[in-house]
């Protein structure tokens, strides 16, 4: 029986890629919170999520699936949950507009170039997929037309035709895929029409971006998810930082000016090989990049006797292996900041490195990277707890001096520091807001309304986040 059609997406009943499309935002976000604090809570305290102030079309990677169906010629879409039947798309809530668009315009074209489809059954056909990548910041776009076999027919006049309709992509690749498996890309790439990548800017930084490359799908959210892993590092310059299952290098490239020294590791080494020249396009001296397992990479480091001081690490849904959680244990960094797409997997990593080390969660930060579905990130800071060293003791507020930390930089300081270094403008409101928040308790009456009743502009989470550097920066949190 075919389930009901939803009023936002015609399709959500059969695709099952969105769990709540007919779902008010504020819940879905309540929902992945609730989720987030019964797998985490018993390990350290859970913040409020984050979510985006706008939702949708926020995926800046979208690949189709291209089938023939009777009545309908050539469709592309995505496979119905839990088969390989493929449900025909026009439009997604979730995916990037343009790149829509031209996915639209492939399947036209190859309508009219008379390119079959590829058929899974019969291995008959030629165009199997085509995947979109979409540049947040620079507005390059990738298109790559997966094949069956290497030959496009008519090349030339399929490319000039689809860059006539779409005159903002700036690179074409084919990829061949001949064989029967549920990858979408294969081993070789073609480049037919420009440079064969793209570039993004994320964080202040320029990232190059191949077809095969991870990149984050959400722009807007990874570089609040990054702010917050920088936050959570709480680097001063002196450390020896290790990028865990790096991909591209966009974590370790984004602190790099924070650290010593960075060493990235990756497994994939196309991922690599785009980290070395993004390194080196960004300037990044104090960054090395390796090709290795992460987990046998760190067991190398702890037996040559080399000291690390934060780990970042942002495993696949899968989680961390053991065998990546022991060598973590025995190189023994400060600080670990682990980055996770899977609350499940993330849950059970915490049990292990909590029983099995001296580490402790101090804080989860949930990160709606994925709404309107089921899919929600989360960063946790675990810090290394001396047992020798750390008594527990309880003290009401009241009972402590915080004067000496509101003492140590005045709100001006506050304002030229956060200018400095972000070219933002912050109030003296907004400051006491968030020391308020810190716990730095503010003379009496000082900046606050004469009224309960009275409204007051609200900080903004990014500014929030930068007067907490201020605060880190003069010691005063």
């Amino acid at each position: 029986m075919e389930k009901k059609k939803t009023g936002v997406c015609p399709v959500a009943g059969k695709c099952g890629g969105c769990r709540y499309t007919d779902t008010p935002y504020k819940k879905q976000l309540k929902i992945k919170q609730e989720r987030v604090e019964n797998l985490l809570k018993e390990y350290g305290r859970v913040k409020s999520i984050i979510g985006m102030e706008e939702p949708a079309h926020y995926r800046n990677k979208v690949h189709a699936v291209f089938a023939f169906q009777k009545g309908k010629g050539v469709v592309s879409g995505i496979y119905q949950e839990k088969s390989h039947r493929v449900v025909a798309v026009e439009g997604c809530l979730l995916e990037n507009g343009k790149a829509g668009e031209i996915i639209g315009s492939v399947r036209e074209l190859a309508k009219s170039f008379k390119i079959k489809a590829y058929d899974e059954d019969s291995g008959y056909g030629l165009l199997r997929h085509v995947l979109v990548r979409v540049g947040h910041a620079t507005g390059e776009i990738m298109v790559v037309l997966v094949l069956g076999s290497p030959i496009l027919p008519s090349k030339k006049n399929f490319i000039r035709e689809l860059c006539k309709l779409h005159p903002e992509i700036t690179t074409i690749l084919i990829n061949v895929n001949n064989k029967k498996t549920s990858m979408v890309l294969g081993d070789r790439e073609q480049v037919i029409y420009g440079k064969g990548y793209i570039e993004d800017v994320l964080c202040g930084k320029r990232f190059k971006i191949s077809a095969k490359s991870f990149y984050q799908v959400n722009a807007v959210q990874t570089e609040t998810l990054y702010r917050k892993a920088a936050q959570y590092a709480k680097l001063t310059g002196k450390e020896t930082v290790v990028d865990a299952y790096c991909g591209i290098g966009t974590i370790g490239l984004s602190v790099a000016e924070r650290a010593k020294k960075v060493i990235g590791v990756e497994l994939n080494k196309d991922a690599v090989r785009d980290a070395v020249v993004n390194a080196k396009s960004n300037g990044a001296k104090n960054v090395d990049f390796y090709q290795n397992d992460a987990g046998r990479f760190l067991t190398q480091m702890a037996e040559a006797g080399e000291k690390v001081d934060v780990v970042f690490m942002d495993p696949p849904r899968s989680g961390s292996k053991k065998e990546f959680l022991d060598a973590l244990i025995r190189i023994s960094p400060k600080r670990i900041v682990y980055i996770s797409c899977e609350p499940e997997t993330l849950a059970r990593d915490l049990q292990y490195l909590t029983k099995n080390s001296g580490y402790r969660m101090e804080e989860a930060t949930p990160v709606d990277m994925f709404p309107f579905t089921e899919g929600i990130e989360s960063i946790v800071l675990l810090s290394k707890l001396h047992t020798k060293q750390n008594i527990e003791v309880e003290l009401e507020m009241s009972e402590m001096d915080l004067t000496a930390a509101e003492s140590k930089a005045t709100y001006e300081e506050i304002k030229d520091y956060v200018l400095e270094h972000t070219g933002l403008k912050v109030s003296s409101l907004y400051i006491a807001q968030v020391k308020q928040k810190c716990g730095i308790i503010e003379r009496a009456n000082y900046n606050l309304p004469k009224s309960e009743k009275s409204r007051q502009p609200k900080c903004s989470l990014e500014k929030e986040l930068l007067i907490e550097d201020a605060l880190r920066h003069f010691k005063m949190i």
